[in-house]
């Protein structure tokens, strides 16, 4: 599955107390859209990892989607 990201997105994932915030520009929730949507067409147990050092904001926590069945 290829990943595209829209130019300038921006996106943070923060973790804690039972709960999850990801906060985005437009871009970044587009990007975020577009790649459920991709997702959505693989089979099962296909996954998304983002991170800091692949596509989140500096002090991001981890974040993975999977498709289940």
């Amino acid at each position: 599955m290829k990943i595209k990201w829209h130019d300038g997105f921006s996106v943070k994932v923060k973790a804690g107390n039972g709960e999850v915030c990801i906060s985005a520009n437009r871009e970044g929730l587009l990007s975020l859209a577009d790649q459920l949507a991709a997702l959505a067409n693989e089979g099962a147990g296909s996954h998304i990892h983002y991170d800091e050092y692949n596509s989140l904001e500096e002090c991001s926590d981890e974040l993975i989607i999977e498709l289940i069945n």
